[in-house]
C-alpha cells in the first residue's frame, strides 16, 4: 500500500479540486508523492477530454471586474457544485477574470486567446479541467463601458460562490443609487434597458398572442385594443429595465429613480450560471 496518510488526500483534494477517490487512486500510483499525484491525474484527465465534451455544465460560478470605466463579466462553467466552491476552481476564475482585464478582451474567443501563465486562457482550462476531472468552459464574457460601471454578486446559497453577476454602465455621481440598481437588475432580472430595444417580432408576437388570449376570454371587439394596448404595456413593464417597479420603492419606476439621482444608464449585463 502507498504511503500517505488522509492529510495528503486532503492536500491532493484542496490543491488539485478532483473528488476524492481520484486523489486516492492518484496517491497510490504515485507513491503517496502528492506532485507526482497531480501529474497522474492531469495525465488521466487529458486521455478523457473527448469523453467529457458532451457533458453538461449547469454549475460554477460568475466574476466580475471593474477597470475604470470598463466593466467586464464572466461566467466559468463546471459539472458539478462539489467543483464550483473549490478553492481551486475559484482561484482558476479569478485568475481568467484578471487575464481577460489585461488582455483587454471584449469577445468569448478573445478572451479564450488571452495570455494566462505562459500559455493561454483556453490552455490553461483544459489544463485544469485534466486534473479537477470535470468537463470546465468559459461559457461567456461580457463587457460594457461607460463613464463608470458599477458591479454586484449575488451569492444564491451561502455554501456556493456568486451564481448571479451584474454590471451597470452609467454616468453621474450618486454611486450609491447606481448600485442599488444594479442589485435590482439582479433580482427583477430585466432583459433590455428601453422599450426600443425590444426586437419588433417580438413585440408583434406577444401583441398577437394577447388578442387571441383576450378573445378567447371572450372579451368584447370594441374593447380589444385597449385591452392589447393595456397587455403590451404589462410585457415591457416586465422586461425593460427602465419601465420596471423599483426594487426598494414599488410607487416609482427605475426610469424616475434614476432621474432624481442624476443618473443615466447607458448599459448592462446580467448573468445567472447556467441560464
Amino acid at each position: 500500500m502507498a504511503n500517505y496518510t488522509a492529510a495528503d488526500v486532503k492536500a491532493l483534494r484542496d490543491k488539485s479540486g478532483a473528488g476524492m477517490m481520484d486523489c486516492k487512486n492518484a496517491l497510490d500510483e504515485a507513491d503517496g508523492n502528492v506532485e507526482k499525484a497531480i501529474e497522474v491525474l492531469r495525465l488521466k484527465g487529458l486521455k478523457g477530454v473527448t469523453k467529457r465534451e458532451g457533458r453538461s455544465t449547469s454549475n460554477g460560478l460568475i466574476v466580475a471586474r471593474v477597470n475604470g470605466g470598463t466593466g467586464y463579466l464572466v461566467e466559468l462553467a463546471c459539472e458539478t457544485d462539489f467543483v464550483a466552491k473549490a478553492d481551486k476552481f475559484v482561484a482558476l476564475a479569478d485568475s481568467i477574470a484578471d487575464a481577460i482585464v489585461a488582455a483587454g478582451a471584449e469577445t468569448l474567443d478573445a478572451a479564450l486567446a488571452a495570455p494566462l501563465n505562459g500559455s493561454t486562457v483556453s490552455a490553461v482550462i483544459n489544463d485544469e479541467a485534466a486534473i479537477i476531472g470535470e468537463k470546465v468552459e468559459l461559457r461567456r464574457v461580457a463587457v460594457v463601458k461607460d463613464a463608470a460601471v458599477d458591479a454586484y454578486l449575488h451569492r444564491t446559497s451561502k455554501d456556493l460562490p456568486p451564481q448571479v453577476g451584474v454590471l451597470v454602465a452609467y454616468s453621474g455621481a450618486d454611486a450609491d443609487t447606481a448600485h442599488d440598481v444594479a442589485v435590482h437588475i439582479a433580482a427583477f432580472s430585466p432583459s433590455v434597458l428601453k422599450r426600443e430595444d425590444v426586437p419588433a417580432e417580438t413585440v408583434e408576437t406577444e401583441r398577437r398572442i394577447v388578442a387571441e388570449t383576450a378573445r378567447n376570454e371572450g372579451k368584447p371587439e370594441a374593447a380589444l385594443e385597449k385591452i392589447v394596448e393595456g397587455r403590451v404595456n404589462g410585457f415591457f413593464k416586465e422586461n425593460v429595465l427602465l419601465e420596471q417597479d423599483f426594487a426598494k420603492d414599488n410607487k416609482l419606476s427605475v426610469q424616475k429613480v434614476l432621474d432624481n439621482a442624476g443618473l443615466t444608464v447607458s448599459a448592462f449585463v446580467r448573468f445567472r450560471v447556467g441560464a
